[in-house]
């Protein structure tokens, strides 16, 4: 993997990482729900983030690209909420950062860790 790659790798795995952790102390202690259960609300939001980690976890290409859609769903939750609650609009902004270093990380990551074509004869 070239050094390229690698950083791009990185900058998926803080977005991903960064998400996974954010989403227990959003919804835990800065800006609890109010009209569900903490324990519902971040079971809902965090559950679906273990079903790429092992693949996000050992580089694989094909988990990095089906992971950006899941990357999406946190980017529009976080712009939702940004708009709509303004008690929770610092770890809104937080989450589309970090949704949105998810989502390029791993498109560059994508396309910056392309396997050579085949020589031709």
């Amino acid at each position: 993997m070239s050094s390229t790659a690698r950083f791009f790798y990185a900058l998926t795995l803080v977005g991903y990482f960064g998400i996974m952790a954010l989403l227990p102390a959003w919804f835990g202690w800065i800006a609890p729900p109010r009209l569900v259960p903490r324990a519902l609300a971040i079971g809902l939001l965090g559950l679906p983030l273990f079903a790429p980690l092992r693949g996000l976890l050992h580089a694989r290409r094909y988990t990095v690209a089906w992971s950006l859609f899941l990357s999406l769903l946190y980017l529009t939750h976080g712009i939702v909420e940004a708009y709509s609650d303004s008690v929770a609009r610092v770890p809104a902004s937080a989450e589309i950062v970090l949704s949105l270093f998810w989502l390029c990380g791993g498109i560059a990551f994508i396309r910056s860790s392309r396997p050579a074509p085949a020589p031709t004869r």
